[in-house]
């Protein structure tokens, strides 16, 4: 991301570090995927070191998200995903597979309509 303002590019590193750490990846794992030093993970989420479009194409990729969401350019519902991974963590690892599985079902679409 060339010439990017200051608050531009702390949302982009703000975005990056939220989306990393939904996904369950080390800045460690980052670096091995995209080849760079953790360093430059680190300066990358910290707001101080540019991203290049190669770079922000395969972070969208490795973390699920599109390049217009990290830049802030796309509306999305990450304020309920994030408050649902805080909630999430703090359960017991039986507790999440139950979670990861009821989501799963509602994503399935064969929810019953409720009967009011």
């Amino acid at each position: 991301m060339t010439d990017a303002t200051e608050g531009q590019r702390k949302d982009l590193a703000r975005r990056l570090k939220e989306s990393r750490e939904y996904v369950g990846l080390t800045q460690e794992d980052v670096s091995t995927a995209l080849n760079i030093q953790r360093t430059s993970v680190h300066a990358i989420e910290a707001g101080t070191r540019n991203v290049s479009a190669t770079e922000l194409a395969q972070l969208a990729k490795l973390y699920d998200r599109r390049v217009e969401w990290l830049l802030g350019n796309e509306a999305t519902q990450v304020g309920a995903d994030a408050a649902l991974f805080r909630v999430a963590r703090g359960l017991t690892e039986n507790d999440r597979v139950q979670l990861l599985k009821f989501a799963q079902f509602l994503a399935s679409g064969n929810v019953p309509e409720s009967r009011s």
